[in-house]
């Protein structure tokens, strides 16, 4: 590692651009995002410390920040997310400082966290939140008064940030891109339920239709992955704690059952619930031989691999991100991607179109935050409502897609109370 970079090998880089340009033609809203801020530099002289997965998208947004004036230094916010391409080309065609590889340790993956925080970074932008409690560990205080504000990509990040607002050591304001509505509705939707389907595929070939898919969460993660499985003709169970989303999966035809009765049934079970040991040794001990168990949330901590692990007699790696577990009574259970995001281990992660949003509510947000960070609180914050509705007319219209106004008429109307029968 040097004191600028630490990227795989630099010789990658060629192909990085031509993914980065390909992925770029997909996210008209950030473009035009990039072409405001190269003529007014709002971003000018901010020092932002990201840890993101390190992908072609996420390539288009830091270069979209630099235009902006920023000097940006990047980490991976999951040690197999990377795209070692692209993190060549970000180094050696536009000069950044690029900490990640493909594979990394956990001791690697935590010494570039500390790389990037090295620079004192004055915003933050983190994607499950281990930019942001490295920075606030004993002995960082120093580099913490000097951040005036961050940003929090997804969902798992936001529930750890929130739980320190509440405990009151959060030590600066952060903007929730993750609850934006261009995000979220989409993104986590859209984008996951297609991108894990895709590393599903990828990793193992399977054929779907017809496969008993058990979706473990209905969030908007397991909304959008019941649809996409659905749509390949998988037989799709979900497994809810939740009433609510039990009943509205169960609304939207899909059979609802417990996780111990679902383990007896399912061939490919996914988990999107941010939560920690969803499927355990108990479920483990139901599951038919040749059963496939993937991860979509943030951190590899939903399937408890360690009571597997205490389960079988063998282990071995049979495909790339595939290993087989040998129960003692002879099952075999596959593990894809050493339980996490399968999504970014053995695929690209979410369409360039999707990311589009996502993106542009990050670079908007770190707009936003340079001018008013100084007059917030240190809790977790919205996006603002005009930065969302902004980014889904740009969307439209990139679309080609045009929309009605409210007639004077009807705004007075809607914001009256004396209008009756």
């Amino acid at each position: 590692m040097t004191d600028s970079h630490d990227v795989k090998e630099p010789g990658l880089a060629p192909g990085g651009q031509l993914r980065i340009h390909w992925a770029e033609q997909a996210m008209p809203v950030l473009r035009s995002i990039r072409e405001r801020f190269t003529k007014e530099q709002p971003l000018g002289g901010m020092q932002i410390a990201a840890c993101l997965h390190v992908t072609t998208e996420t390539a288009v947004l830091m270069l979209t920040l630099v235009a902006g004036g920023a000097r940006v230094t990047l980490c991976a916010s999951n040690p197999l997310s990377t795209q070692d391409d692209v993190a060549a080309d970000l180094v050696a065609e536009h000069g950044l400082s690029v900490f990640a590889i493909k594979g990394e340790d956990k001791e690697t993956y935590y010494r570039h966290i500390d790389a990037v925080l090295s620079r004192r970074p004055k915003l933050t932008m983190d994607d499950g939140a281990d930019l942001v409690s490295t920075l606030h560990a004993p002995g960082r205080q120093r580099l913490l008064q000097d951040v005036i504000g961050g940003t929090e990509e997804t969902t798992t990040g936001v529930i750890r940030l929130r739980s320190m607002a509440q405990e009151g050591v959060l030590g600066y304001p952060i903007v929730a891109v993750n609850d934006a509505d261009t995000k979220h509705l989409f993104d986590n939707r859209y984008g996951t339920g297609q991108s894990t389907v895709d590393g599903i595929l990828r990793a193992t070939n399977l054929l779907l239709a017809g496969k008993p898919f058990v979706v473990v969460g209905y969030g908007m993660c397991g909304r959008g992955l019941a649809a996409r499985a659905r749509g390949m003709g998988a037989q799709v169970i979900v497994t809810e704690t939740d009433p609510l989303r039990a009943l509205e999966a169960v609304m939207e035809g899909y059979r609802v059952l417990p996780l111990a009765r679902a383990a007896e049934e399912g061939e490919v079970f996914v988990t999107v619930t941010g939560n920690l040991h969803v499927i355990r040794a108990e479920h483990f001990h139901r599951m038919k031989d040749g059963a496939v168990i993937a991860n979509s949330g943030h951190f590899n901590v939903e399937v408890d691999l360690e009571a597997l692990e205490a389960m079988s007699q063998a282990k071995r790696t049979i495909r790339p991100f595939v290993e087989e577990y040998t129960l003692r009574d002879g099952r075999r259970l596959y593990v894809l991607g050493e339980g996490r995001l399968i999504n970014l281990v053995s695929a690209e992660g979410h369409p360039a179109a999707v990311m589009d949003m996502s993106f542009a509510n990050q670079a908007l947000s770190v707009e936003y935050l340079v001018k008013h960070a100084r007059t917030l609180g240190r809790k977790v914050y919205p996006v603002p409502v005009e930065i969302d509705r902004e980014i889904a007319r740009l969307k439209l219209a990139s679309m080609g897609v045009e929309v009605d106004e409210l007639t004077a008429e009807q705004r007075g109307y809607l914001s009256s109370w004396t209008f009756g029968t």
